[in-house]
C-alpha cells in the first residue's frame, strides 16, 4: 500500500485525498502552519501558489527523490486577467528548480474538487491531466489515481505544465464568471 502525503486540506487536498484513498492509499494531511515530517513516497502540494517556495525552503531535504505534484494555478486572483509566472514558464517549473532533487509533476489544476469528489464532470469520467518528465513517477501518479476511479492521462514533459495551467486559468476565470458551475469543467472523451 502506498502512503500520499497531502499539503493542504481545503476542497482540492481532501477531494485528492478521496481519490486516493478509495485506491487503498494511506494519506497523511499536512495542514497550514504544521510542521510534520513527510511519510509519503508521492507529496501532493494542493495549496496556493504562493505556498509552493515556502514549502520547497522547509522541506527541501525531506522532498529528496519524491514525487511532488504541483496543482497549483499561478492566477492573479485580485483580477483573475493573467498568470503570476514569466512567460512560457509555470509554478511546476519554479518548484522544479526549487527541489531540484524531487520528481516534479504537474496534475489536478484542470478538475475542480467537485468533479473530482463525483468522478464525473457531467456524464464524462473525471480525467487527471499528468505532465512531468519522470515516467516511472508520472505511472506511479497514474496508478494512483486510476486505483481511486478516476482517468489520468499521460499529458507530457514538464514543459506542458504551461499550457495545464493556462487550461486551469481558463476553467477557473470561466467558472468565477459564472460561465461554468464549480462542480463542471473540462472532460475528456476517448
Amino acid at each position: 500500500m502506498s502512503t500520499v502525503t497531502i499539503f493542504g486540506t481545503g476542497n482540492m487536498g481532501t477531494a485528492i485525498a478521496g481519490v486516493v484513498a478509495a485506491g487503498g492509499a494511506s494519506v497523511q494531511h499536512i495542514g497550514p502552519d504544521e510542521t510534520a515530517t513527510i511519510q509519503g513516497e508521492v507529496v501532493v502540494l494542493a495549496v496556493p501558489y504562493a505556498a509552493l517556495a515556502p514549502i520547497a525552503a522547509a522541506y527541501a531535504d525531506q522532498l529528496e527523490g519524491k514525487i511532488v505534484v504541483d496543482i497549483t494555478n499561478p492566477l492573479d486572483f485580485e483580477t483573475f486577467d493573467a498568470l503570476v509566472v514569466p512567460v512560457g514558464s509555470s509554478a511546476a517549473a519554479e518548484l522544479a528548480a526549487l527541489v531540484p532533487g524531487a520528481k516534479v509533476l504537474k496534475a489536478f489544476n484542470t478538475t475542480f474538487a467537485g468533479t473530482l469528489a463525483a468522478k464525473k464532470v457531467g456524464p464524462v469520467d473525471t480525467t487527471v491531466l499528468i505532465a512531468g518528465d519522470d515516467a516511472d513517477a508520472k505511472g506511479t501518479l497514474a496508478a494512483l489515481v486510476s486505483a481511486g476511479g478516476v482517468k489520468a492521462i499521460d499529458a507530457g514533459s514538464l514543459k506542458r505544465a504551461h499550457e495545464l495551467e493556462a487550461l486551469g486559468f481558463l476553467q477557473l476565470t470561466l467558472a468565477a464568471g459564472e460561465k461554468v458551475s464549480w462542480t463542471g469543467g473540462f472532460g475528456v472523451i476517448n
